[in-house]
């Protein structure tokens, strides 16, 4: 079925593109084919306005015909050496990604002994070399400001990297595993284990209670019994986070999708799914040590 598929979708575009070629040829023969009646020197569409403007129906200058058959001739070249008949490759066999893995190794083969000089060194004394962070700050802007912000202090769902706080381990190795397989992160809807809208609440309060703002006593009471029932496989006893499963410190006052109440409720009632990509294929080892120790640096002033 794929084989068919494939032959299917080669012949298809092959023969629309030819006949959309071919369509071409003929309405320019068709449309400089129209000679005025014997005796005139011009030809009318027959509609004629105000009594003299009439609307003329002559074939196209000699000229401007000639360019589009030109065009239509380089088409026919083009579509000879280069891709556009399905699968047809052209007869030079070009392709983009061929041109892009060129270019790549292009600049890895200028650049490659810059960033190779540093991989040697360890990611905590590199994150200490102003060289070496400059050239990590144009990683991070290039690859990761995106979604960190140009400042790397993130947005909501994207964690800032300046305060110290690590779903996933902050030390260099935990941080480079981070950068190079990319993240997972998935928190379920607990809104219908918890009993609804009340338990909810509940949990909610005794979380702000954690980190020492003000709360509803009673339900936050109440929310302990239901995290300690639901919640500590992932959060742990202490709801200090785990990193090894990603899942946060609620202790901290640091939240990912925002602090207040009402964020807070909205994260438990219906669950968070967060995912970074992974970036260590395309980086490179050289460029992604560097990367690695330019974030670790980030956070320096936190620890």
């Amino acid at each position: 079925m794929a084989d068919f598929n494939s032959e299917f979708w080669h012949w298809y575009i092959a023969l629309l593109t030819i006949a959309s070629i071919l369509g071409c040829i003929w309405l320019l023969i068709w449309m400089s084919s129209g000679k005025p009646p014997a005796g005139e020197e011009t030809m009318t569409s027959g509609h004629t306005w105000d009594g003299d403007l009439t609307e003329l129906n002559n074939p196209m200058p000699r000229w401007w015909l000639g360019l589009f058959y030109i065009s239509i001739a380089f088409s026919g070249f083009y579509l000879l050496l280069y891709p556009g008949l399905g699968s047809f490759g052209g007869l030079l066999e070009w392709s983009s990604s061929d041109e892009y893995k060129q270019e790549v190794a292009e600049v890895e083969a200028r650049v490659g002994p810059l960033f190779a000089r540093y991989q040697q060194q360890d990611i905590a004394s590199l994150s200490q070399d102003a060289d070496a962070n400059r050239i990590g700050e144009r990683l991070f802007a290039s690859y990761c400001a995106t979604c960190h912000g140009a400042d790397a202090r993130g947005a909501r769902g994207f964690p800032n990297l300046r305060d110290g706080d690590w779903l996933w381990g902050g030390e260099p190795e935990q941080i480079k595993a981070s950068i190079r397989h990319g993240r997972q992160g998935l928190m379920p809807a607990w809104k219908l284990p918890l009993g609804g809208d009340t338990g909810v609440e509940e949990v909610t309060q005794y979380l702000l209670s954690l980190s020492g703002r003000a709360t509803l006593n009673d339900y936050a009471v109440n929310g302990e019994k239901r995290f300690k029932l639901f919640c500590v496989a992932c959060h742990g006893q202490d709801a200090g986070g785990n990193i090894a499963m990603g899942a946060p410190n609620l202790r901290d006052n640091t939240w990912l999708y925002g602090g207040s109440a009402s964020r807070i409720a909205e994260s438990i009632a219906n669950g968070r799914n967060g995912q970074m990509p992974a970036h260590g294929d395309f980086l490179g080892e050289a460029k992604l040590h560097l990367l690695t120790a330019y974030i670790y640096g980030l956070g320096s002033s936190a620890r």
